[in-house]
C-alpha cells in the first residue's frame, strides 16, 4: 500500500479568497462611511486549543475584511460559534446559544449567524440547525475553514443560508490571514486529523485523517513569530507523535522538536497531544536535548484497566503505559506528567476502575483532565449495552479526584523554598499589583511584580504552596 501523501490547497485558490476578502474589506468600508460605527464580530469558541486556533485564523481574516472584534454579540454585525462535538454538553451549549440569538437577529436583520466546527460534521446536526434554526445564515465545517471569506461574500450577497460542509479533504491551506490572541504564547497547528479511532472518540470522524504541515511551512511561521516578539509556542496535533508519517522524507516530529529548537527568540516549546502508543525513545532523546523543550508532557491514559483500554482500541496495557512513565523520568528527572482520564467507560468494573486508580498512584501525574464518559452517537463505544449509571460514575470520579488532588499537592509540596523559572504572562485576573507566569513544567506562579516584567525569564522563590498554583517573590 502506498503512502497517502498531504498535499497543499493551490495558491490559485487562496489567491481566490483573498479576493473575497477584498470584495468584503471594501463593503465594510462603505458600511462604516454610511452608519458612521464600526462593523464588528463576535466569535464563541468551544472545545479544545485546536479551535482556538481554528479562531485565530477566522479572526485574522475577518480583521482583513476591516471588522474589529467585540465582546458583545448585541453589538456585532457578524457572530460565530466555532463548536466543539467530544462531549454532548458542549453540545447542548450551543443549541442554547443560538437559541437565544433568534432575538438579536429579529431585532437587526442584518445580523450574519455563522456556525463551524466539529459538530458540523455530523449530518444529522446540519438538519437540526436547518431545520430548528433557520436564522443561521453560515454552516460549515473544519475541513474548510480556510473558504470563509467566500461564504460569508455568498451569505451577504444573496441573503439566503449558506451551507457548505465537506466530508474530508487531504489538503492543508498555507498562507491564510491569522490573528493571534496573546503575543507572548502561540498554538501552532502541526498536523490536523486523527487515524487512532478510539472507540469512544468521535475526533477521527470530524477532523478527517492526519495530515502533517510541512516542516518548512512550520519552521516559517515560529520564525515569523519570534520576529514578533512571541516567545514560547505550543505544538498542536490530536497525535503530535504520528507527524511526518504522511510526508515524504522520513519527517518525524523529534526531527521536528530539533529544527524548532534552533529558531532565535523562541525561548520555550511545548507540545499537545502524545499517544503513549506511538511515543518514540527518539522523542524522548529529543525532548532531553533540546534546552528549549518544556519539561512537561501531557500523556493521556484514559484508563488503567488493561482490559478497558483494549475496549478503548488504545492499543497499550498497563503495564506499557507504566513502563513509558518510568523511562520518560528516567532520561528527563523533574518532568511533570499530565494526563486524560476517562470514567464510567462502558462495562467499566469497581476492579477496572481500582485499576485506575493504581497507576494514578504509580504514576504520580503532576495533574489529570478527568471526565465522565459521555456517549457520542456513530461511535462503537455507545452501542455498548454495558453503560455505567451516573450515579456510579460520579461517586467514582470523587474518588479518582480526591486521590489525583492529593498527589498534586504532595508534588507541589516538594517545591517549596526552591527556585523556579517563570515566563512572566502579565497581571493576573483577579490582581492589579500580583503578576502570574508559568515554570517549565507548566505550573502557574503568582508574585508581586511590574509591568516591565511581562513577557520575561525571571527567577522566582516558592514560599507559599496551594494545590493547582504556587505563590513566591521574585529574585
Amino acid at each position: 500500500m502506498s503512502k497517502r501523501v498531504t498535499t497543499q490547497v493551490s495558491a490559485g485558490e487562496i489567491a481566490q479568497q483573498y479576493k473575497y476578502i477584498e470584495i468584503l474589506r471594501d463593503y465594510n468600508q462603505k458600511r462604516v462611511s454610511d452608519t458612521g460605527k464600526p462593523v464588528k464580530y463576535n466569535i464563541e469558541t468551544f472545545g479544545c486549543q485546536m479551535n482556538e486556533n481554528d479562531s485565530e485564523r477566522l479572526s485574522g481574516m475577518l480583521s482583513e475584511m476591516g471588522y474589529s472584534e467585540s465582546a458583545k454579540r448585541a453589538e456585532s454585525d457578524l457572530i460565530i460559534f466555532n463548536t466543539c462535538c467530544v462531549r454532548e454538553n458542549a453540545e447542548q451549549k450551543v443549541y442554547g446559544h443560538l437559541g437565544a440569538l433568534k432575538k438579536l437577529k429579529e431585532n437587526n436583520p442584518e445580523l450574519i449567524i455563522a456556525i463551524c466546527g466539529c459538530m458540523m460534521q455530523q449530518p444529522e446536526v446540519v438538519e437540526h440547525i436547518k431545520k430548528v434554526y433557520k436564522h443561521v445564515d453560515i454552516v460549515f465545517g473544519t475541513h474548510n475553514l480556510y473558504k470563509f471569506p467566500e461564504l460569508l461574500n455568498t451569505a451577504v450577497e444573496s441573503r439566503q443560508t449558506v451551507i457548505d460542509v465537506w466530508d474530508s479533504t487531504g489538503s492543508i491551506a498555507e498562507n491564510m490571514p491569522i490573528t493571534r490572541k496573546d503575543n507572548l504564547k502561540a498554538w501552532v497547528t502541526v498536523m490536523y486529523g486523527c487515524n487512532n479511532f478510539c472507540s469512544y472518540c468521535i475526533v477521527p470522524y470530524v477532523r478527517g485523517r492526519e495530515r502533517s504541515r510541512s516542516m518548512e511551512d512550520i519552521k516559517n511561521e515560529v520564525i515569523r513569530l519570534a520576529m514578533e516578539g512571541c516567545k514560547e509556542i505550543t505544538l498542536l496535533g490530536q497525535n503530535v507523535n504520528s507527524y511526518g508519517k504522511d510526508l515524504e522524507g522520513g519527517y518525524t516530529f523529534a526531527g521536528l522538536l530539533r529544527e524548532l529548537n534552533t529558531v532565535d527568540g523562541i525561548e520555550r516549546i511545548r507540545f499537545m497531544t502524545s499517544h503513549p502508543k506511538d511515543l518514540s525513545d527518539e522523542l524522548i532523546y529529543a525532548m532531553r536535548d533540546c534546552e528549549k523543550v518544556c519539561e512537561h508532557l501531557h500523556l493521556p491514559v484514559q484508563a488503567g484497566s488493561t482490559r478497558i483500554l483494549d475496549e478503548m482500541n488504545r492499543r497499550y496495557t498497563k503495564e506499557q503505559y507504566l513502563e513509558l512513565v518510568e523511562k520518560i523520568k528516567t532520561y528527563i528527572p523533574g518532568i511533570a506528567l499530565s494526563t486524560d482520564i476517562i470514567v464510567g467507560f462502558p462495562g467499566e468494573t469497581e476492579e477496572d476502575f481500582s485499576e485506575t486508580l493504581d497507576i494514578v498512584a504509580k504514576a504520580r501525574f503532576d495533574m489529570a483532565y478527568t471526565f465522565l464518559y459521555s456517549k457520542r452517537t456513530g461511535t462503537p463505544a455507545a452501542k455498548n449495552p454495558d453503560q455505567v449509571s451516573e450515579e456510579v460514575k460520579k461517586e467514582r470520579f470523587d474518588r479518582l479526584l480526591a486521590l489525583q488532588n492529593s498527589i498534586s499537592r504532595e508534588i507541589n509540596d516538594e517545591l517549596l523554598g526552591k527556585e523556579a523559572e517563570v515566563l512572566v504572562e502579565g497581571l493576573s485576573k483577579s490582581s492589579k499589583t500580583t503578576y502570574t507566569g508559568r515554570t517549565r513544567e507548566n505550573k502557574i506562579v503568582n508574585f508581586k511584580g511590574n509591568p516591565e516584567l511581562t513577557g520575561k525569564l525571571v527567577k522566582i522563590k516558592i514560599d507559599t504552596i496551594q494545590t493547582w498554583s504556587l505563590l513566591g517573590k521574585l529574585i
